[in-house]
């Protein structure tokens, strides 16, 4: 690994104590949805070299068409829509469904470590990242297995704070540091480019209402999981502009297409897909979605970030 990977002694801890601070201050306040307004003309700067990193929200598993098996990879995911709606003359696609930030570092299967695509002449940089270090395909299992023991309960929510403290939330807090670390690799790596922290969409209903059993999560429990994911947007909101980076905020854009929705309707396939997706995943139409909402604060010019 190169030098820009893991800093160590004091300056890596003194950075980690100002990040953990700044989340701990914050651990329970929900993230603003809301999107920011478009300020000054900002242009529209083309951003020829384009690299994408990410994990499965990105790499689009199962909508076609897929174009790595590895990864589950769609040429129509939000990095494609964006790399060709700003004619880009360079695109570098690597995220990878499963990826957490150590395959930032690390090969995946057949793909390797997501950062040796950046260059030092890269232009643009969009990253997302850290769902799965939080655990999200466990938490989902997890709180599907136990909702149907107790449906109108939050026996998820009672699993998860056992201990007396709420272990999401925790898993949040130790995240944090992993993707300041993936922020500043990427800025060695491409000091000139535009990075981009791409947030998670809206998977339930944001007014915290449930819809057992068609998505079976316990009633008290739908509230605790939309928490836990406003808590790791605003996580990934303040990483990002902690290392100068923009934030793409697609939880607002989603919002009211969730899983819950029908299928004309919701953005975000649940448990039992009934369009191509993976389960508790973006469809295409929650990719183009996400897609404009990047496109949107590239359009917003750097001045911005």
């Amino acid at each position: 690994m190169a030098g820009d990977t893991h800093p160590g002694g004091a300056a890596r801890r003194r950075r980690r104590a100002v990040v953990g601070a700044a989340l701990a201050g914050c651990a329970l306040v929900a993230a603003s949805t809301t999107p920011a307004a478009a300020g000054g003309a900002g242009g529209h700067d083309r951003d020829t070299r384009y690299v994408s990193l990410g994990d499965s929200y990105t790499a689009g598993p199962f909508i076609p068409r897929q174009v790595d098996a590895n990864c589950a990879r769609s040429d129509h995911n939000y990095p494609s829509i964006v790399a060709a709606e700003r004619q880009a003359t360079a695109f570098e696609d690597v995220s990878c469904s499963g990826a957490t930030t150590e395959n930032m570092w690390k090969a995946q299967g057949s793909n390797a470590p997501q950062l040796d695509a950046l260059r030092r002449d890269t232009d643009l940089v969009t990253v997302q990242i850290g769902g799965n270090d939080i655990g999200f395909g466990s938490i989902i299992a997890t709180c599907a297995r136990i909702g149907s023991q107790d449906p109108t309960g939050d026996p998820c929510e009672r699993y998860y704070s056992s201990s007396g403290v709420d272990q999401l939330a925790v898993n949040i807090m130790r995240t944090a540091p992993k993707v300041d670390g993936v922020l500043r690799a990427v800025r060695a790596r491409a000091p000139h480019a535009r990075v981009l922290v791409v947030g998670y969409p809206d998977l339930l209903p944001d007014d915290g209402s449930g819809c057992y059993p068609s998505v079976p999560f316990a009633t008290g429990d739908f509230p605790y999981l939309r928490d836990t994911g406003r808590r790791l947007n605003l996580m990934l909101r303040l990483v990002a502009a902690w290392n100068h980076a923009g934030y793409v905020d697609t939880y607002g854009p989603t919002r009211g297409h969730d899983m819950c929705k029908a299928p004309a309707d919701r953005w975000i396939e649940p448990l039992q897909p009934a369009s191509p997706a993976a389960p508790a995943h973006p469809n295409a139409k929650g990719e183009d979605v996400m897609a404009r909402a990047v496109l949107a604060r590239l359009d917003r010019g750097r001045g911005h970030d």
